[in-house]
């Protein structure tokens, strides 16, 4: 079996079911608990300062 084929197994294997786990970590990764202060930051970060154009 050559290296090729040796990283091929992998990437066809086990790289799929880190990636899909890494993948899934990252999409619940704002949804967690306490993380929703830092969420409502970030969204109304860009109004600060912000005279209304007056």
């Amino acid at each position: 079996m050559s290296f090729y084929e040796t990283l091929r197994h992998f990437a066809d294997s086990y790289a799929l079911v880190v990636m899909l786990a890494l993948f899934v970590g990252l999409c619940a990764w704002p949804f967690r608990p306490g993380a929703s202060k830092r969420n409502q930051a970030a969204a109304t970060l860009i109004f600060e300062g912000e005279d209304d154009g007056e």
